[in-house]
């Protein structure tokens, strides 16, 4: 019998790619909006978004003509030379943010991070101070810096010895924090909301503490808006929301809708620190990822995606508070904006293939967090399709466990 495309994909998987992911169950094949197609050509609602990448759905047109249009003059000249999209961007990110600064551009979020650790690296040792505090259950990647400032053990397993230059404080305790300062500390990073640990969002007092503790020790600080970035809790950038102003943050996932690309910006008071031979980047800020990113931002702000980001979030998260009621497993909902988390009581990677069946692409987080990133394009019907799948897979979850009771 002859292979079908997915198993001949799958076949060649095994073979070839390394075995980090475990083998795929689906192949996607086509994508528009916020759905996704296999090689069936049956739809799924995705709200997943590529793990947050596609916050403009897939095949968005206004990013595809930028692609496409650019791809068909220079795709890549190296930063030796001038490109007309990267300052034209570069302006624009800081004008959306910090007025004055700078960027780095780069070609994923764990680059974008190290970045940001080499900046306040390269800031603090002018002083004797090198370390940064970073959070419990944070995550800011898998390079080894990145995996040494990561708030989440299991990620370095096997990885010793962990580089070294970090400490941890608990997230949303600004007295842990505090406990956590020595004579050698330079920075505090942490993410606005920790995406992987959970979608667990930070406690507006204590960003407020946070920032003023910096200034209180002249620390940097410094935000991951890799995930939890690029409008997707109704502002621009996370830690917009909570009337504070980093010293840098990075970006990356959704700046440019799946062309690769990361960032890390700086205020002025960061901006002559890294200075020609301390940083450089082979990709960095090319003509193809920046025109797509221009695409990006032009239509967050064209089509008001930040404020349908808002509402459209509190609906979808009102709707599920409502529908979890009625399941003792499912605790609480929780995250901003197009980031939402449902708390269940057991792992929630059992609960992904029964939504895939019914036609739901959905993520997990924090071992127990059942986390929804649908694209910041989506609607209130779109939302209530999901809303019904994932209560029709909790109805037979709740089914089957009441079964299991009674044999």
């Amino acid at each position: 019998m002859k292979q079908t495309k997915t198993e001949k994909a799958k076949e060649l998987y095994s073979q070839y790619i390394m075995n980090t992911y475990g083998t795929p169950g689906i192949m996607f094949v086509r994508g528009g909006g916020v759905n996704l197609y296999d090689a069936n050509q049956r739809k799924y609602l995705d709200f997943s978004s590529g793990i947050g990448v596609c916050s403009l759905g897939h095949c968005h047109p206004a990013v595809t003509e930028a692609i496409c249009k650019q791809a068909q003059t220079l795709v890549h000249v190296s930063n030796l030379f001038l490109n007309e999209n990267s300052p034209e961007l570069a302006e624009l990110i800081i004008s959306k943010t910090f007025g004055k600064g700078k960027v780095f551009f780069c070609n994923s979020g764990a680059e974008a991070n190290e970045g940001m650790i080499k900046l306040a690296r390269k800031w603090g040792n002018a002083t004797g101070r090198n370390e940064i505090i970073c959070m419990d259950n944070s995550f800011h990647g898998r390079t080894l810096a990145t995996l040494a400032a990561t708030g989440r053990s299991k990620y370095r397993e096997g990885f010793a010895p962990d580089m070294g230059g970090f400490r941890f404080a608990k997230f949303n305790d600004i007295k842990s924090v505090r406990a956590a300062i020595t004579s050698k500390t330079c920075a505090v990073m942490l993410e606005a909301v920790q995406g992987e640990g959970g979608v667990l969002p930070a406690d507006p007092e204590f960003i407020k503490q946070l920032s003023a503790l910096c200034k209180e020790k002249d620390l940097l600080l410094l935000f991951d808006e890799v995930q939890c970035g690029m409008g997707r809790t109704g502002k621009l950038f996370a830690w917009q929301n909570f009337e504070v102003m980093p010293d840098a943050f990075s970006s990356a996932k959704a700046i440019a809708n799946g062309v690769p690309m990361g960032a890390f910006v700086c205020n002025e008071r960061l901006q002559d620190v890294l200075m020609p031979g301390t940083h450089g980047n082979t990709f960095g800020g090319g003509p193809l990822a920046t025109a797509a990113s221009l695409a990006v931002f032009r239509t967050i702000y064209k089509d008001h995606l930040l404020e349908n980001a808002g509402e459209t979030g509190a609906y979808l998260r009102a709707s599920l508070e409502k529908m979890i009621v009625k399941y003792p497993f499912a605790k609480a909902v929780r995250g901003m904006g197009l980031m939402l988390g449902i708390v269940l009581d057991f792992p929630a990677a059992k609960i992904l293939p029964l939504l895939r069946d019914e036609g739901l692409i959905a993520l997990s987080a924090g071992e127990t967090v059942l986390r929804l990133l649908p694209p910041l394009i989506v609607k209130k019907e779109e939302c209530d399709k999901a809303v019904r799948i994932i209560n029709t897979v909790f109805k037979n979850y709740l089914a089957e466990e009441k079964k299991g009771t009674q044999e």
